[in-house]
């Protein structure tokens, strides 16, 4: 089996509803929340889940173009990345297969890549920005292995 020196065994993450759609978020050293806007029912105490999976995204984004800038020495001043997650009708997208149908959800990105680096460097770094291992498992599609308690 081949291994990454980026692979990340596991990730545990533990979530608790503790107002009507309000949840605390937590893993070994951080907590946070997520909740729903208001005109869904929510009281916007937090991002909605969907803005979480694009935080996880972009966060993942920068920091592998940072990464690799630093390991090969690129003088790179700063990256940012806004994405954005919408459901639109298979037709519509230009860049999907053929035999997708109905509506499907579509992440679109725009990277922002600053510093002292020429065509060639640039063009790389577009490479690498689409390569974190979040866009990766995303791409890729997820296999759940789940289990529900019920007591």
């Amino acid at each position: 089996m081949r291994t990454s020196r980026y692979l990340q065994l596991m990730a545990t993450i533990t979530a608790e509803l503790v107002g009507d759609m309000q949840v605390t978020i937590s893993s070994a050293d951080h907590t946070w929340s997520a909740d729903e806007p208001t005109d869904v029912g929510g009281t916007d105490t937090g991002p909605d889940p969907y803005e979480l999976l694009l935080g996880s995204l972009a966060a993942c984004t920068c920091i592998t173009v940072n990464m690799y800038a630093r390991r090969k020495g690129i003088a790179l001043r700063s990256v940012s990345a806004d994405y954005t997650h919408e459901k639109v009708h298979a037709d519509d997208c230009a860049d999907c297969d053929e035999d997708l149908s109905g509506f499907i959800d579509q992440v679109s990105a725009r990277i922002f890549l600053d510093g002292d680096f020429d065509d060639t460097t640039r063009a790389r770094l577009e490479q690498i920005a689409t390569r974190c291992p979040v866009h990766k498992t995303l791409e890729k599609g997820v296999v759940f292995a789940e289990t529900v308690f019920a007591g």
